[in-house]
Protein backbone atom coordinates (compact mmCIF):
# COMPACT_ATOMS: atom_id res chain seq x y z
CA UNK A 1 0.00 0.00 0.00
CA UNK A 2 1.68 3.29 -1.05
CA UNK A 3 0.34 7.13 -1.40
CA UNK A 4 1.10 8.62 -4.57
CA UNK A 5 0.66 11.41 -5.99
CA UNK A 6 -0.21 10.94 -9.83
CA UNK A 7 -0.38 13.88 -12.25
CA UNK A 8 0.51 15.92 -15.38
CA UNK A 9 2.63 18.74 -15.84
CA UNK A 10 3.13 21.29 -18.13
CA UNK A 11 7.50 20.90 -19.41
CA UNK A 12 7.76 24.21 -17.01
CA UNK A 13 5.81 22.80 -13.93
CA UNK A 14 2.42 23.36 -13.75
CA UNK A 15 -0.59 21.53 -13.30
CA UNK A 16 -2.65 23.74 -14.49
CA UNK A 17 -3.28 27.81 -15.48
CA UNK A 18 -4.05 30.83 -12.58
CA UNK A 19 -7.45 30.02 -13.46
CA UNK A 20 -7.39 26.72 -12.59
CA UNK A 21 -7.47 25.09 -16.19
CA UNK A 22 -6.79 21.63 -17.00
CA UNK A 23 -7.63 22.43 -21.05
CA UNK A 24 -4.03 21.98 -22.07
CA UNK A 25 -3.67 18.54 -20.96
CA UNK A 26 -6.92 17.21 -23.32
CA UNK A 27 -4.74 17.17 -26.75
CA UNK A 28 -1.36 15.76 -25.27
CA UNK A 29 -2.80 11.84 -25.79
CA UNK A 30 -5.76 9.32 -25.51
CA UNK A 31 -6.05 8.33 -21.34
CA UNK A 32 -6.83 4.88 -22.55
CA UNK A 33 -3.07 5.00 -23.63
CA UNK A 34 -1.54 5.72 -20.40
CA UNK A 35 -0.72 4.07 -17.34
CA UNK A 36 -3.89 5.20 -15.63
CA UNK A 37 -5.91 2.31 -16.37
CA UNK A 38 -3.57 0.06 -14.57
CA UNK A 39 -2.77 2.83 -11.76
CA UNK A 40 -6.22 3.32 -11.13
CA UNK A 41 -6.96 -0.20 -10.80
CA UNK A 42 -5.19 -0.33 -7.36
CA UNK A 43 -6.53 3.21 -5.69
CA UNK A 44 -8.60 2.06 -2.85
CA UNK A 45 -8.97 5.85 -1.38
CA UNK A 46 -8.89 9.12 -2.67
CA UNK A 47 -7.35 12.56 -1.50
CA UNK A 48 -8.58 15.88 -3.79
CA UNK A 49 -8.37 19.65 -3.02
CA UNK A 50 -11.06 22.24 -3.47
CA UNK A 51 -9.93 23.35 -6.51
CA UNK A 52 -9.12 20.03 -8.32
CA UNK A 53 -12.91 19.47 -6.76
CA UNK A 54 -14.06 22.60 -8.50
CA UNK A 55 -13.01 22.01 -11.72
CA UNK A 56 -14.56 18.69 -11.70
CA UNK A 57 -18.19 20.23 -10.79
CA UNK A 58 -17.15 23.54 -13.46
CA UNK A 59 -16.84 20.55 -16.52
CA UNK A 60 -18.88 17.81 -15.63
CA UNK A 61 -19.91 17.82 -19.04
CA UNK A 62 -16.21 17.54 -20.12
CA UNK A 63 -15.15 14.75 -17.17
CA UNK A 64 -18.49 12.36 -18.83
CA UNK A 65 -17.24 12.87 -22.07
CA UNK A 66 -13.89 11.57 -21.59
CA UNK A 67 -14.43 8.65 -18.51
CA UNK A 68 -18.04 7.88 -19.14
CA UNK A 69 -19.45 9.93 -15.61
CA UNK A 70 -19.66 13.43 -14.54
CA UNK A 71 -17.89 11.77 -11.12
CA UNK A 72 -15.79 9.07 -12.30
CA UNK A 73 -14.24 7.54 -9.51
CA UNK A 74 -15.99 4.58 -7.23
CA UNK A 75 -13.10 4.91 -4.58
CA UNK A 76 -14.36 7.06 -1.10
CA UNK A 77 -12.79 10.46 -2.32
CA UNK A 78 -11.68 13.08 0.94
CA UNK A 79 -12.23 16.94 -0.09
CA UNK A 80 -9.98 18.97 1.43
CA UNK A 81 -11.67 22.41 2.00
CA UNK A 82 -12.03 25.24 4.20
CA UNK A 83 -15.42 26.78 2.74
CA UNK A 84 -18.97 24.59 1.94
CA UNK A 85 -18.81 22.85 -1.42
CA UNK A 86 -21.57 21.15 -2.89
CA UNK A 87 -21.81 16.88 -2.96
CA UNK A 88 -22.03 15.14 -6.24
CA UNK A 89 -25.08 12.50 -6.32
CA UNK A 90 -24.03 9.12 -5.92
CA UNK A 91 -20.56 9.80 -5.20
CA UNK A 92 -18.71 8.75 -1.72
CA UNK A 93 -17.50 12.34 -0.88
CA UNK A 94 -16.19 13.25 2.44
CA UNK A 95 -15.55 16.97 2.84
CA UNK A 96 -12.80 17.24 5.49
CA UNK A 97 -10.12 19.96 6.61
CA UNK A 98 -7.07 19.66 9.15
CA UNK A 99 -4.54 18.26 9.41
CA UNK A 100 -3.55 15.29 6.45
CA UNK A 101 -1.98 12.93 9.15
CA UNK A 102 -5.76 12.25 10.26
CA UNK A 103 -7.40 11.88 7.37
CA UNK A 104 -4.39 9.81 6.42
CA UNK A 105 -5.56 7.43 9.14
CA UNK A 106 -8.99 7.18 7.81
CA UNK A 107 -8.17 7.06 4.24
CA UNK A 108 -5.92 3.86 4.87
CA UNK A 109 -8.56 1.96 7.02
CA UNK A 110 -10.91 2.76 3.65
CA UNK A 111 -8.16 1.82 0.83
CA UNK A 112 -7.73 -1.68 2.62
CA UNK A 113 -4.65 -2.97 0.63
CA UNK A 114 -4.91 -0.85 -2.10
CA UNK A 115 -2.93 2.62 -2.96
CA UNK A 116 -4.42 6.31 -1.38
CA UNK A 117 -3.82 8.77 -4.45
CA UNK A 118 -3.15 12.50 -3.86
CA UNK A 119 -5.40 13.65 -7.39
CA UNK A 120 -4.28 17.29 -6.67
CA UNK A 121 -3.52 19.92 -6.18
CA UNK A 122 0.34 20.28 -5.58
CA UNK A 123 -0.35 21.66 -2.15
CA UNK A 124 -2.19 19.10 -1.13
CA UNK A 125 0.62 16.82 -2.14
CA UNK A 126 3.11 18.86 -0.50
CA UNK A 127 1.32 18.66 2.95
CA UNK A 128 1.17 14.56 2.52
CA UNK A 129 4.95 14.81 1.83
CA UNK A 130 5.65 17.29 4.72
CA UNK A 131 3.69 14.97 7.04
CA UNK A 132 6.43 12.03 5.92
CA UNK A 133 3.70 10.33 4.33
CA UNK A 134 3.85 10.27 0.45
CA UNK A 135 5.16 7.36 -1.21
CA UNK A 136 5.82 7.80 -4.83
CA UNK A 137 5.27 10.37 -6.91
CA UNK A 138 4.17 9.97 -10.60
CA UNK A 139 4.36 12.77 -12.76
CA UNK A 140 3.63 12.77 -16.83
CA UNK A 141 5.46 15.78 -18.09
CA UNK A 142 3.49 17.20 -20.99
CA UNK A 143 5.12 19.21 -24.33
CA UNK A 144 3.39 22.44 -23.50
CA UNK A 145 4.85 25.33 -21.59
CA UNK A 146 2.07 27.73 -19.35
CA UNK A 147 4.60 30.06 -18.25
CA UNK A 148 2.63 30.89 -14.91
CA UNK A 149 -0.19 28.90 -12.84
CA UNK A 150 -0.29 26.06 -10.55
CA UNK A 151 2.91 24.78 -9.24
CA UNK A 152 3.76 20.59 -9.42
CA UNK A 153 5.15 20.68 -6.54
CA UNK A 154 5.54 24.04 -4.38
CA UNK A 155 8.17 22.21 -2.43
CA UNK A 156 11.57 22.43 -1.42
CA UNK A 157 12.66 19.07 -1.67
CA UNK A 158 16.75 18.71 -1.46
CA UNK A 159 17.04 15.77 1.52
CA UNK A 160 16.08 12.96 1.44
CA UNK A 161 15.79 12.86 -2.14
CA UNK A 162 13.87 11.72 -4.63
CA UNK A 163 14.82 8.73 -6.22
CA UNK A 164 14.10 8.25 -10.29
CA UNK A 165 12.55 4.88 -10.72
CA UNK A 166 11.20 4.67 -14.27
CA UNK A 167 11.01 6.64 -17.23
CA UNK A 168 8.50 5.80 -19.69
CA UNK A 169 7.38 7.57 -23.32
CA UNK A 170 3.73 8.15 -24.12
CA UNK A 171 3.69 8.85 -27.66
CA UNK A 172 5.13 11.90 -28.85
CA UNK A 173 4.05 14.58 -26.17
CA UNK A 174 4.23 13.05 -22.69
CA UNK A 175 6.85 11.25 -20.68
CA UNK A 176 5.97 9.74 -17.65
CA UNK A 177 8.46 10.07 -14.80
CA UNK A 178 8.22 7.89 -11.31
CA UNK A 179 10.08 8.76 -7.70
CA UNK A 180 9.86 7.08 -4.46
CA UNK A 181 10.38 9.38 -1.55
CA UNK A 182 13.27 8.76 0.28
Amino acid sequence: MKTQYYTASSLDGFIATEDDSLEWLFSLGDLNDSSYPAFIAEVGALAMGASTYEWMLRNADMVAAETGSPWPYTQPTWIFTHRPLPAIEGADIRFVHGDVRDVHAQMRTAAGAKNIWIVGGGDLAGQFHDAGLLDELIIQIGSVTLGKGKQVFPRRVLSPTLRLTAVRQMGGGMVELRYEVG
